[in-house]
């Protein structure tokens, strides 16, 4: 029985986790942001965010604490842990570090888009649900 409630607790700890892991993807990582009409689509996105998430946790060793030149901080205040968002605002001098494997693109110009009379199919149309009002039961 103690283990069970063990379990709860382990679990309502990690709640705190999950719920500043959500609140950093919206606000930081644009996880609400997206909106397409294909629920796949909404997977896709909702993949690449949490991936974007286990990047900057990766990384998190490489970062540095980034202190705007603007903003005067007291070294003592600094933040001993690093959070995503230190690793964020550092992500650009990491990416640097790594080096670039390929060549530099080149600009070609803008593309010629889709050929004259070009008719792509129509989107599939759902029928509308509407919600109606409940009449009340009589007795």
């Amino acid at each position: 029985m103690s283990s069970n409630y063990f379990d709860c607790y382990k679990a309502y700890l990690r709640r705190f986790d999950i719920e500043h892991l959500f609140r950093f993807a919206k606000k930081n990582l644009l996880l609400n942001n997206y909106y397409s009409t294909e629920v796949e689509r909404e997977k896709n996105w909702v993949e690449l965010v949490f991936l974007s998430y286990v990047n900057l946790w990766a990384t998190r060793n490489l970062s540095q604490v980034v202190v705007p030149q603007w903003q005067k901080y007291d070294l003592k205040k600094m933040p001993e842990k690093i959070t995503p968002s230190i690793v964020q605002r550092d992500y650009k001098r990491i990416i640097r570090t790594f080096g670039i494997p390929s060549p530099s693109p080149k600009v070609r110009g803008y593309s010629s888009g889709r050929e004259k009379g070009t008719k792509l199919p129509p989107r599939l149309r759902y029928p509308t649900v509407k919600k109606t009002a409940s009449k009340k039961k009589t007795a």
